[in-house]
């Protein structure tokens, strides 16, 4: 089985080691590109992971902190989540179909 891919969001970090620690601070950069966020855009995209990401934004990011797309996401592999283990024995889990209240039957 393959395994899922995940990223790693470095964005913070590159602030960081460029002497940004303020999320205000990207503002100004991005909007020289022409990348026109909000306030609080910005500091989601900062602060947390994005799911969506446009190219533009992306590549505006990587000429702001002069580094390659390969430090801002990391790639790594997802974390598996474990399957309970059936009982011995057992052909199938009850789960809740065999709790549920029969049909009365009138005769």
């Amino acid at each position: 089985m393959t395994e899922k891919l995940d990223y790693r969001w470095k964005l913070r970090e590159l602030m960081a080691t460029r002497g940004m620690f303020s999320t205000t601070a990207l503002k100004p950069l991005l909007e020289e590109r022409g990348i026109s966020l909000s306030s609080s855009q910005v500091y989601r995209l900062v602060t947390e992971t994005p799911e969506r990401l446009s190219l533009k934004v992306l590549m505006a990011l990587v000429d702001i902190l002069d580094c390659r797309m390969e430090e801002l996401i990391e790639p790594v592999a997802a974390a598996r989540t474990a399957r309970p283990k059936k009982a011995v024995g057992s052909e199938r889990d009850p789960g809740v179909g065999d709790l549920r209240p029969k049909r009365a039957r009138i005769l």
